[in-house]
């Protein structure tokens, strides 16, 4: 073999080496652009999930801070009340037990509560024997990252207002998302108004009163409130000052026994 021929060959392998390690080299960075690529996409998407979820449906999130002079509905406790704004039931009851109940409307152990003994616990209000006062809450607000707890209190005031104060308060609990953070949309809280047996110009004032965010400060009282008493959560209820097991409220039997005990003092 002539010493040209073997050069050549030597040269030739070289070059195919030297492709070869070439195209490896533009193998790797293509992989790496891509990893980098989606990692930038999924990035994308979950700071848009994150936006979304942060924000109603004006894409606004709805925010308060304490006022003691900020209005509040018809019959709600003011500010200095023992009670301070909660909303009651029967706040002509007297001389019995007052039960009161820590509520988020974004809370599905608080419509759980509704579902097995809402009634209940309205009946022995119907009946005389508890003077029931709900406290609204907030908090959840932050912990899932939307406003619809603070508007739906918000609301909530605005039926007070047309006296439909138990019949809200049940349609926003039994129309509860089924996925916790999902919240209510403004459109969802004016339908709500009408399945509580709003209608005309109570209707058209709700409306206004909810476009207005009219009560939004006396969400951000009572939710002011509520971390000052160092609530540990909720639903919470309390007999008289005394904080009551959950699963005591969420009995019919058991609540109407500590009722008759309390009363019985």
């Amino acid at each position: 073999m002539s010493e040209g021929g073997k050069n050549r060959r030597e040269a030739a392998a070289a070059a195919r080496a030297a492709s070869q390690s070439g195209e490896k080299r533009r193998e790797r960075a293509i992989r790496i652009v891509g990893a980098v690529t989606v990692l930038v996409v999924v990035a994308g998407i979950i700071g848009i999930a994150v936006v979304a979820k942060s924000t109603d449906t004006t894409g606004t999130l709805v925010t308060a801070t304490a006022d003691p002079a900020a209005a509040i509905p018809a019959g709600v406790y003011p500010t200095g009340d023992v009670n301070e704004y909660g909303v009651p039931y029967n706040a002509s009851a007297t001389g019995v037990p007052v039960l009161t109940i820590w509520e988020d409307f974004q809370c599905p152990s608080c419509a759980n509560l509704e579902e097995t003994n809402g009634a209940g616990i309205v009946q022995l209000a119907d009946e005389g024997k508890i003077q029931l006062v709900w406290r609204p809450t907030t908090f959840l607000d932050l912990r899932v990252g939307n406003d619809a707890s603070t508007r739906a209190v918000a609301a909530w005031g605005c039926a007070v207002d047309a006296d439909k104060t138990l019949e809200y308060h049940d349609v926003v609990y039994k129309n509860q998302p089924e996925i916790e953070g999902d919240g209510y949309s403004d459109e969802q809280l004016l339908t709500f108004a009408a399945d509580a047996g709003i209608a005309g110009p109570a209707l058209d004032t709700f409306t206004q009163c909810l476009a207005d965010r009219t009560y939004v400060g006396w969400a951000a009282n009572s939710y002011d409130t509520f971390l000052k008493l160092n609530v540990p959560g909720t639903p919470a209820g309390f007999l008289n000052g005394t904080p009551l097991d959950n699963t005591v409220l969420a009995d019919p039997v058991a609540l109407a026994a500590a009722v008759a005990a309390e009363a019985a003092k």
